[in-house]
């Protein structure tokens, strides 16, 4: 992992992140132990090895505690788990998601209903559950992943874009609604990302060409970028920086 800045402010944190055990959720754990802080996460997949392997490297092992972020009783009972560990979460990461194709035509109630709970839901009683603790610390800073593909109107997993679109405008309420209490919210929009994921199921050579002319930088994003900007919106470096939405896309699309 390259390290470009360190976040001073970030060591002995306790940070939580949803779907932090493999793809960007991976990395992000990696970047945040790197910063020196206490890092839990949950993973509906078995992560244990990974979390090992981090320790090893680290000398600090992150905290996995399986959970499917769908069922929100795990998922809070996950985050006191993680509060008890590493003390009250002051850096909430809402990372976890799945940009499933599909059409249309083929989603039913049942299939609509499932994406948002996994794309959109969680983002709000992972806020809802931190809140109290963050306001008695008198700071705290949240996290919410979106997707360019929203900006871009993308088609072919319209459930998704339309849940990463919600996400902004739930991350634009909470900022005001926390903002007395000094509690930061921010959205973080994500272009193309080449994880192993994209590049296994979706990435195509004519594809990526493609995209590639879109941006303004003529080199596809990797985890490392999304890293970078998770940390810089997590420290104290972005204190008034709160309600935004932090576009790393290489520049296809533009926000302002």
């Amino acid at each position: 992992m390259q390290t470009y800045a360190t976040f001073h402010d970030l060591k002995g944190k306790s940070v939580f992140i949803t779907g932090g055990g493999s793809g960007i959720g991976a990395a992000l754990t990696e970047g945040f132990l790197a910063q020196g802080a206490k890092v839990a996460f949950v993973q509906r997949s078995d992560a244990t090895d990974f979390a090992a392997d981090m320790g090893d490297k680290y000398g600090r092992r992150p905290l996995f505690i399986p959970c499917d972020i769908t069922d929100i009783d795990a998922l809070k009972s996950a985050m006191a788990q993680s509060a008890e560990a590493h003390g009250d979460i002051s850096i909430l990461v809402n990372n976890a998601a799945n940009d499933q194709r599909h059409s249309l035509e083929e989603y039913d109630v049942a299939d609509w209903e499932k994406s948002l709970n996994i794309n959109l839901r969680p983002h709000y009683f992972t806020a809802q559950t931190v809140a109290p603790a963050m306001k008695r610390m008198g700071e705290g800073a949240i996290i919410n992943f979106s997707s360019a593909s929203y900006l871009m109107g993308n088609a072919g997993f319209s459930s998704y874009v339309a849940a990463k679109a919600g996400i902004t405008g739930l991350t634009r309420a909470l900022a005001r609604e926390l903002g007395a209490h000094n509690i930061r919210v921010n959205a973080l929009v994500p272009g193309w990302v080449l994880t192993q994921k994209q590049l296994d199921k979706w990435a195509t050579e004519e594809g990526l060409k493609e995209h590639l002319e879109k941006q303004c930088l003529k080199e596809h994003l990797v985890e490392q970028d999304i890293v970078d900007a998770t940390l810089f919106l997590a420290s104290k470096t972005s204190r008034m920086m709160t309600s935004q939405a932090l576009v790393v896309d290489g520049g296809v699309v533009m926000t302002g």
